[in-house]
Formats: C-alpha cells, sequence, structure tokens
C-alpha cells in the first residue's frame, strides 16, 4: 500500500471549505434534504436505542457518572456531549436502516449528527448552526470519501466509522465556529482516531462504529478548539490517513467545485430494514412477485445479479442470526419473493433465519457477480418448474427527484417506527423536524424525543 506524501493541500481546501459555509449559502432544497435526513435519524434512533448493542454500551458508559448535559434519544436520562455522541451514534445505526450515500460507501447522518446534537445542547446553538454544520460535514464527509475510493472501502475499512470520523470533526468544528487552521488541525485529529472494520458487519460492532465516528469528531472539535495540535495536512501527508488507509488519492474528486447540496442531494433514504446493498435486488425481487403473483413452491431457481462490490458486503450464504440476515442477498431475496416484510424491524429474528420456506429459497439462489455494475443495481430473474421465467432490475443508487415525495415516504416511515413507542408524542415530533431550522435551541425536541413513558 502507498506511503508517499501527495502535494495536493485537501485537508486544508476541505477545512477552508467546511468553515466558511453560512447558513445563507445553503440552497432551498440542500435545507430540504438535510431537515429529511434529521427526521429520518430520529426515526431509526429512537427505536435503535432499545437494541441491545445500545442499553449493554449505555450501561457501560452511564456507570462510571458524567456532566448531565446532553439528552439520550429514545432512553431516559442525560449525559456528557462525548457519551451521548457514542450512545446516540450507535442507536442510530443499530437497525441498519439509516441514510447512505454512495460517496462514501456508507452512512453520513448517523456519523455527523449525534455530536452536533450533543455539542449543540451544551453550547445553546440554534437549530439554524445546526444545519449549517450539518451540511458543512456533509461536504466533507463525501469528499474525503471521494478522495479514497475505492480501495479504502474494499480494503476492508468501514468508510461511516473512518471517513465518518473525520466529516463529524468538520461539522462540530463548523458549530464550535473554529477557523479554517483550527478546522484543518480538527480534521488531522479526527483522522489519527479514525478506525472501523468491515469484518465487524453482523456484529454489534457495526453500530458501534457511527457512535465512534461520532465521539471521534466531536472530541478531535473539541480538542483543537482548546489549541491541540495534528497534522494540518493529515489526509495528503506520507503516512497519513489516504497513504495507510487507501492506494487512491482522488483529490480532483475531492476538490471539485460542484455546488453545495450536490452530495446532500444525493443522498439515499432506505425503505428496508437491511445492508443498503441488498435494496436494488429485494425492489427488483419484489417488482416480479407484485407483476406476476408468483407462488413461491414453483420457483426452481433464482439468479441473482450484482456488481463484485456487494461479496465483502452482504454476501452471508447461510445466515444463523437476525443481525446477520440483514447482509444475505440471497435470504433478503427469498423475503421478497415470499411476501416478508422487509421493511419491518421485527421481521428480521433469529428465528427467520431458520423458517424451511425461506431456506428453501435461499439454497436456490445463486448470485452473479457483474463488473462494471452500478454500485447498487441488481438483476433478479426466477425461473419456475414449468420453464417460465421473469426478470426484473432495480438501481438502488439513483436518488429520489422528487423531494416532495421522498418527504412524505419518509413521514410514512417515521410514524410507523415511532408510532408504537411515543403515541400522541409521534406528531408533534415529526412536524417539529419537518420544520427544523431557525433561532429555537433543540430544547423542545430533546424532551418529545426521550424514551416512552
Amino acid at each position: 500500500m502507498a506511503r508517499e506524501a501527495h502535494n495536493t493541500p485537501v485537508t486544508r481546501w476541505l477545512a477552508e471549505r467546511a468553515s466558511n459555509i453560512q447558513r445563507g449559502d445553503l440552497p432551498s432544497d440542500a435545507v430540504t434534504v438535510a431537515r429529511q435526513c434529521i427526521l429520518d435519524w430520529y426515526a431509526v434512533t429512537i427505536p435503535g436505542a432499545s437494541e441491545p448493542a445500545v442499553t449493554l454500551l449505555a450501561d457501560e458508559l452511564l456507570e462510571d457518572g458524567a456532566a448531565p448535559l446532553a439528552s439520550l434519544v429514545g432512553l431516559e436520562g442525560r449525559t456528557s456531549p462525548l457519551n451521548a455522541a457514542l450512545i446516540n451514534g450507535t442507536a442510530s445505526h443499530a437497525l441498519d436502516f439509516d441514510d447512505v450515500n454512495l460517496a462514501i460507501l456508507g452512512h453520513p447522518t448517523v456519523a455527523l449528527l449525534p455530536g452536533l446534537l450533543a455539542l449543540a445542547e451544551q453550547t445553546g446553538a440554534t437549530q439554524d448552526d445546526i444545519l449549517t454544520a450539518f451540511t458543512a460535514g456533509y461536504e466533507v464527509v463525501c469528499r474525503v470519501g471521494l478522495l479514497t475510493s475505492p480501495s479504502h472501502y474494499n480494503h476492508g475499512f468501514h468508510a461511516t466509522s473512518t471517513v465518518g470520523s473525520i466529516g463529524a470533526a468538520a461539522a462540530c468544528a463548523r458549530l464550535l465556529g473554529l477557523d479554517a487552521e483550527q478546522t484543518a488541525t480538527a480534521l488531522g485529529i479526527a483522522a489519527t482516531k479514525a478506525s472501523g472494520l468491515k469484518s465487524m458487519f453482523g456484529t454489534m460492532c457495526k453500530p458501534l462504529h457511527a457512535g465512534m465516528a461520532a465521539q471521534n469528531g466531536l472530541m478531535a472539535a473539541r480538542l483543537a478548539a482548546r489549541g491541540y495540535t495534528s497534522r494540518a495536512d493529515a489526509l495528503e501527508c506520507a503516512q497519513g490517513f489516504a497513504a495507510t488507509q487507501s492506494v487512491d488519492f482522488n483529490a480532483d474528486a475531492a476538490m471539485e467545485g460542484q455546488p453545495l447540496d450536490f452530495h446532500l442531494k444525493n443522498n439515499l433514504f432506505k425503505y428496508h430494514a437491511s445492508c443498503y446493498l441488498t435494496h436494488g435486488a429485494i425492489e427488483a425481487a419484489l417488482a416480479i412477485r407484485e407483476k406476476n403473483g408468483l407462488e413461491t413452491a414453483s420457483i426452481r431457481t433464482i439468479t441473482i445479479s450484482v456488481p463484485p462490490i456487494t461479496d465483502r458486503v452482504c454476501n452471508l450464504a447461510r445466515p444463523t442470526t437476525g443481525l446477520e440476515a440483514k447482509f444475505s442477498l440471497r435470504l433478503t431475496v427469498a423475503m421478497a419473493l415470499s411476501g416478508r416484510n422487509t421493511s419491518g424491524i421485527e421481521t428480521y429474528t433469529d428465528e427467520l433465519t431458520q423458517e424451511p420456506e425461506l431456506l428453501r429459497l435461499r439454497d436456490l439462489a445463486t448470485i452473479d457477480f457483474v463488473e462494471g455494475y452500478p454500485q447498487a443495481k441488481a438483476d433478479v430473474e426466477v425461473t419456475l418448474d414449468d420453464g417460465r421465467s421473469f426478470k426484473a432490475s432495480h438501481d438502488a443508487g439513483l436518488p429520489d427527484a422528487d423531494l416532495a415525495r421522498q418527504g412524505r415516504k419518509l413521514e410514512q416511515k417515521f410514524d410507523a417506527m415511532i408510532e408504537p413507542l411515543l403515541g400522541a408524542r409521534t406528531s408533534q415530533l415529526r412536524v417539529a423536524l419537518a420544520g427544523f431550522g431557525g433561532g429555537d435551541s433543540l430544547a423542545e425536541i430533546s424532551e418529545m424525543a426521550r424514551g416512552a413513558q
């Protein structure tokens, strides 16, 4: 793996761009998508807070005691901002139902928002301040993702955690009002803390990665504000982030003069509670089932054609737990063909992985890895006992161009996820999040998003 330095000052360029973003710079589309990201984050974090990966972590951290300056979303109580960033970040990724951006091949909002919210509660920042800082962090996380793609992810790093730490540092630095030099320092601190292994997919460590990114970014920005030092060229220097974690250095992509809302508008929301790279295949399988009214007993073969990147992400051939099921192309396609609710978080149980008909369909499936396919595209072909075959394709990497329609779908998802937990508070919280922005603090939202009574 390359170790040489690069001469392009990417770290400083990104720091200057992030630190100079103002609320008035944000296009209306950017504000709309940022609000949708925040709404969706609460939709998955409140129920995610009850997952074992979160409750075990919260028990461990709260046992030591901490200054109660920041709220725990979906739980009762308050803790330190650093603890809250870690716990809330883990909760937001615990269901694997959070948003995605293919520029980082990971999950941006779960890395960026938890630290921002914790810091905003501590400092009294306004909702407009949070929107601005979130957009700054989103810019950086996508551009660092492009800088080191594709080898960073392919080598086994979970970009949500690694690249996410750097984006979170940029977001928190912007909320603190750090200048470009301090922001570059924060990016360097985050870069040296960044870690996260894809080999942990299917375990509790995967959601922990999002919490780590949020906490890393928050700590990096706060240390930089205090005068802590680091390399101000950490992304490009010899033995720096890019040189040690990638053989790619795409400076032109990282520093391309795209509009401020370019990467935000490419945000992808999840409507199935599984790994995003299974979504194209799920949608194709659903199209086959809905159009042709298949009986699963008549299915003889299933062929799933996907890009090679899926092989080491969601190609668990024989999952045995609910967590592993989310990373199995074969099983999620079997679920879709048999009419199982792939959007229901309660669907993905250990028992699901042992159901005889799902096992039969899973084992009928073969996977064809197609070079040159877009990252989230899939074809599914089903052959029946009578010789007939049906095929459908879907590219889950294309964002919805209709933001109003996307907003309605996200509100439906929010109500489905939150109403069983918060009851009457659901609509109040949804309305507050849909109008996120202005000079108000987070106090009212944090109160509504606490644990169920």
